[in-house]
């Protein structure tokens, strides 16, 4: 990809790769699709006949291409773009450890270039904020407002950013029921990625891990797609526990315990995988594939080893310490195969065997979705550079929530993963000699989400802990973010532009505000039972009673008449009153412990968005103060018996607050030109830059315009 010419004929050079690869079968997951298989002969059909088409026709396409985009590039001011997303990259510590001496490559950077806060989105949320950054739009224009929203028939949460539809034609044999077409998948982000329009002008892109960009949509480029992509039981991740300890036993929130026994040093379990095909074909019957496990304790107790079913070789597993990616094989029947990985951690021999395995990702290099653009490309990842995590959330959060991982643990897998985005990243920008790299690093983001009370000396989930311990992590954090910047600036040559950029800042978590629970003690829901219950996803809600709920971190519904399955308030005069009644009731929420009000402010969607998509978003956006945000059981449809509680878990910092107190950072080697900007504005910058037109739809404009308006 060191020229125009090299960039078009990898892609020809991936699909003959895949050629010599052995054929598997491809599995496809998600939310009502269940689990199926596609015949390894059509795969094998399918791509070559790719493969065909495209050796075929490159020498036209990248005339085509060529022309185009010799004809942007006449128009360019630059010859590449390097955009470095660090996700929840706080301006107040950036500037203040700057100040202090500690991060100089930053320094140099606002020194010789530009450093600003960058506004966020309204809620300040990674799928709002980064579809924002994609398409230059608010989210009225690309539809995304939060991480979930309601399904309309039964009030139940879905992914707001990605839809996985049912199998149209299948065969039955016997009791299995085989597909023979695949499941719709389709991205609900609205609009359209600056890249896709630099690519329509004949300007290639490489772009990895940023969010929202599950599944993959077709450009001109490569890409690795990043947050929503799921692992391989369907889930966003989903971690399994096997432990000696009958204590330990049970579900825990993004992963399930499983109690074995250590029979002569030897522990007999299953590892377990994708839902097993139905009769019905849509892996609801409970069974799922599973893969034995053998694992034998050394004698001294200093290890154990692992055998796999499907595999000869032995695992080490050393105490406290993962192992490398372990390829895991589910057999579907009928000869096909659906592979993952996934990293074991043995946590303990005695006086408990204790053993952690991540949630099973799809494996890179046998993809069993669509997780890159072409399909191909993170095969050819996987084959050049060795495999690597592809779950969209890949630092399982949950299992040190949940006391499964220690800290030491957690901050262990963190960087093993930052490790392999670091190797794509600079890769790509050494093979990308014209165009735009971008790339989004996660670690940023959740070890601040899980480390920020070692810094909030009043946190509750501090209490009673060793903070001195781990108070130096998110500093360490911000250094290790520093050399990667250090390092990217080394790269840069003449007519490189570098954007270093956060989607929203951070801030302490203490306390948890219910929605739903504010919401019932107010008149606003009603309950099939006396009190609450304390059950998820609404089981306690009489909808036939109820004028408003809450789903996710801070949107409020109307339970409106003609858009809800049950809804009984009336469109117009009504839903306004009701509206306007709720905003000056969360507004006057006080505190009696931080002595404040928990919400900053109540925002009217169709007073804060304006686009196409409004009718979409929730009827009422919460803004919570500093210190609030919705707490966890609200997260999940539960009415807790308070509406206020202190939040003790490891997820100690966040950002879904007011968006004016959550700004992002914007450093760039050029001078950014106007003042306030905003992550709406990145997108037409880099297009402004390239010479290429900003669409006249995007709420967003170009930071460094050649000559000012």
């Amino acid at each position: 990809m060191n020229s125009p010419r090299n960039r078009s004929l990898i892609l020809p050079a991936v699909f003959l790769l895949l050629l010599v690869l052995p054929a598997s079968a491809h599995a496809y997951i998600g939310p009502g699709a269940g689990f199926v298989f596609v015949s390894s002969f059509f795969i094998l059909i399918v791509t070559f006949f790719l493969a065909f088409v495209t050796l075929l026709t490159w020498p036209l396409r990248w005339i085509v291409r060529s022309l185009r985009g010799r004809r942007a590039l006449a128009r360019s001011r630059v010859r590449k773009v390097i955009v470095l997303g660090l996700d929840g990259l706080d301006p107040e510590l950036a500037g203040k450890w700057m100040d202090e001496g500690l991060l100089p490559n930053f320094a140099k950077l606002r020194e010789e270039g530009s450093f600003k806060k960058l506004a966020t989105t309204l809620p300040a949320m990674s799928p709002v904020a980064w579809s924002s950054f994609q398409t230059g739009c608010n989210p009225g224009r690309h539809g995304i407002y939060d991480f979930l929203t309601p399904n309309r028939k039964n009030y139940l949460p879905e992914l707001s950013s990605a839809q996985i539809g049912a199998i149209a034609r299948t065969i039955s044999i016997g009791p299995i029921r085989i597909p023979l077409s695949r499941p719709s998948i389709r991205l609900l982000r609205k609009s359209q990625p600056f890249w896709k329009i630099l690519g329509d002008h004949g300007i290639f892109s490489n772009v990895l891990r940023v969010p929202i960009t599950f599944p993959p949509e077709k450009f001109h480029g490569v890409m690795l797609s990043a947050m929503c992509v799921p692992d391989l039981k369907g889930t966003q991740g989903t971690f399994t526990y096997y432990t000696s300890d009958g204590a330990e036993q049970g579900k825990f929130t993004g992963g399930v315990a499983t109690v074995v026994e250590v029979r002569d040093g030897v522990v007999r379990a299953h590892l377990a995988g994708p839902p097993a095909p139905s009769k019905s074909g849509d892996g609801r019957n409970g069974g799922e594939l599973r893969i034995p496990l053998e694992i034998r304790i050394r004698p001294d107790g200093a290890g154990a080893e692992l055998r796999l079913d499907h595999q000869k070789e032995k695992i080490l597993l050393p105490l406290r310490s993962y192992t490398p990616w372990t390829p895991v094989v589910f057999n579907g029947g009928f000869g096909k195969k659906v592979r993952g990985i996934c990293r074991f951690y043995l946590k303990s021999v005695e006086p408990h065997f204790q053993l952690y395995v991540s949630p099973v990702n799809i494996d890179p290099a046998h993809p069993a979705l669509p997780i890159s653009h072409p399909l191909p490309y993170s095969i050819y990842l996987a084959k050049t550079q060795g495999s690597f995590a592809t779950l969209g959330l890949a630092e399982d959060t949950w299992a040190l929530n949940e006391g499964i991982l220690d800290e030491d643990a957690f901050l262990e897998q963190v960087w093993l993963n930052h490790v392999e985005r670091e190797r794509m990243f600079f890769d790509a920008i050494a093979k990308t000699s014209r165009g735009l790299v971008a790339c989004v690093f996660d670690c940023t983001d959740r070890i601040q989400h899980m480390f920020w009370q070692y810094i909030d000396k009043e946190h509750p989930a501090a209490r009673h802990k060793d903070a001195a311990k781990y108070r130096g992590e998110i500093l360490n954090l911000y250094k290790r973010m520093d050399d990667l910047v250090g390092r990217t600036m080394a790269t840069l040559r003449d007519g490189t532009v570098l954007m270093v950029m956060s989607d929203h800042g951070f801030k302490s978590f203490r306390r948890g505000v219910n929605l739903n629970t504010w919401l019932y003690q107010n008149g606003y829901m009603a309950l099939k039972t006396v009190q609450p219950t304390g059950a998820d996803w609404f089981q306690d809600v009489d909808w036939a009673r109820t004028r408003a709920y809450a789903v996710g971190l801070g949107g409020i519904y109307l339970n409106l008449r003609g858009r809800e399955e049950r809804g009984i308030v009336a469109p117009g005069e009504e839903a306004k009153r009701v509206k306007k009644d709720i905003i000056r009731g969360l507004r006057e929420l006080y505190d009696p412990d931080l002595k404040v009000k928990a919400l900053r402010d109540v925002y009217a969607a169709t007073e804060v968005y304006k686009g196409p998509y409004v009718a979409e978003a929730p009827d009422l956006i919460a803004g919570f103060n500093l210190g609030f945000r919705a707490s966890w059981g609200c997260a999940t449809g539960v009415i807790e018996p308070e509406v206020l509680v202190d939040n003790t878990k490891n997820w100690s910092g966040d950002h879904c607050v007011n968006p004016v107190d959550v700004p992002g950072v914007l450093f760039c080697n050029e001078e950014i030109k106007r003042d306030n900007p905003h992550i709406m504005d990145i997108g037409p910058t880099v297009l402004d830059l390239f010479g290429v037109e900003v669409p006249a739809y995007c709420d967003g404009k170009p930071l460094m315009p050649e000559e000012e308006e």
